[in-house]
């Protein structure tokens, strides 16, 4: 199958020369990996095109908006916090209930989904590009694919993942966890993405700027990839770290990531999944560990997941201690309502065994022995 070439693909979005040259590297790296991938069924090989284009697509209406309105580049973006650490340890559920508070903005899955033009407080509530994209999900998210609702949380009004933004660059390995692409996951774990963190900038710029609180809370695991890049884009940011144990974590994110892979793959081999996840996700740890040891003047709130879930108020309470941010009497009811009426099996439950990828717990706690050793009073 012949693929499109990356210039081409840059040409028909309308891409400027700056974001071009900004896109290019990591485009050709997806292009080219995807060149390689022989496991993608046809329908999954376009399903990844159709992704690229719409990354695309989306950089290219934000870089327009710019354009239109250059006050958008003055949007000033103040001391964000960044939820990281590992998949399925809390990450989504404390994005979600810090985002119930109204003093906070967190990127909502319909305006990353379709982000021009810009959104605006008046009408925020009402827009109709989120029911379209609860339409969307209703549509596709059906037969095998509905497990994926079982373990993660899509909607047009939950927080989306930083992922999605960066993207956009071609700086995220969301194509890897859809699509497998090893030689892109490889180009952009050694990658510098500050264009990257430069392109997640210019979406926040862009929801801001007719919808803004006061304070940005954003999450996504593989930010732990490449801390540098963004505190050279964010220095005044905010880290918070959830822990939990990596053996329960691998079969978790191992399984969530089969249901997401199966509409593009004919077969998916287990055993080859988890070793895939088990080194992958630990490549973003010792990252971040080397990171933290080399920056101890940046302080990181850790928590623990069993903490998170037996008392989730007092864990967001701490985090905005941490962040420097008021928990009023409002934000209590809002973080306790949405608990309340977000139970953790709503769609089912997401059942997993470690087992079935090939996995034991004596070869996670070897691989993670230096996760394990940093962080054991959180696991």
């Amino acid at each position: 199958m012949t693929e499109p070439t990356p210039g081409k693909m840059i040409e028909e979005a309308g891409l400027d020369a700056d974001m071009a040259a900004g896109v290019m590297p990591g485009l050709s790296a997806a292009l080219e990996a995807l060149g390689q991938e022989h496991g993608l069924t046809r329908t999954g090989h376009e399903r990844a095109l159709a992704q690229f284009r719409d990354n695309l697509s989306r950089l290219s209406a934000i870089a327009a908006d710019r354009k239109a309105h250059p006050e958008i580049a003055d949007v000033e973006i103040t001391r964000p916090v960044f939820i990281l650490g590992l998949p399925r340890c809390g990450t989504s559920i404390l994005h979600a209930l810090i985002g119930a508070d109204p003093q906070i903005r967190t990127p909502l899955q319909w305006e990353v989904a379709a982000p021009s033009p810009p959104p605006e407080t008046a009408t925020f509530e009402a827009d109709p590009r989120a029911d379209g994209f609860d339409a969307y999900v209703r549509e596709n998210f059906t037969g095998a694919w509905a497990d994926v609702l079982k373990a993660h949380p899509v909607g047009a009004r939950i927080p989306q993942e930083c992922g999605m933004m960066l993207e956009t660059a071609f700086q995220s390995i969301n194509p890897t966890m859809l699509f497998r692409l090893p030689s892109y996951y490889d180009w952009h774990r050694k990658a510098d993405t500050r264009f990257g963190y430069q392109v997640h900038k210019m979406w926040l710029q862009q929801l801001s700027w007719k919808n803004p609180r006061k304070r940005w809370v954003l999450k996504v695991q593989e930010h732990a990839h490449h801390l540098p890049e963004l505190f050279d884009t964010y220095p005044d940011a905010v880290l918070v770290q959830p822990h939990r144990d990596p053996v329960t974590v691998m079969a978790s994110i191992s399984r969530l990531i089969e249901v997401i892979r199966c509409v593009a793959f004919e077969k998916i081999d287990r055993e080859d999944l988890g070793q895939e996840l088990l080194h992958l996700w630990h490549d973003g740890q010792a990252a971040a560990l080397r990171w933290r040891e080399a920056n101890p003047q940046v302080k990181v709130l850790d928590l623990a997941f069993r903490e998170l879930i037996a008392d989730p108020v007092g864990s967001v309470r701490q985090v905005y201690d941490h962040a420097d941010i008021e928990f009023s009497s409002a934000s209590q009811e809002a973080v306790s309502r949405w608990w309340r009426e977000h139970p953790a099996d709503k769609h089912g439950q997401h059942r997993y065994e470690l087992a079935d990828y090939g996995l034991t717990r004596q070869q996670v706690e070897e691989v993670y022995a230096d996760y394990i050793g940093a962080y054991e009073d959180y696991l």
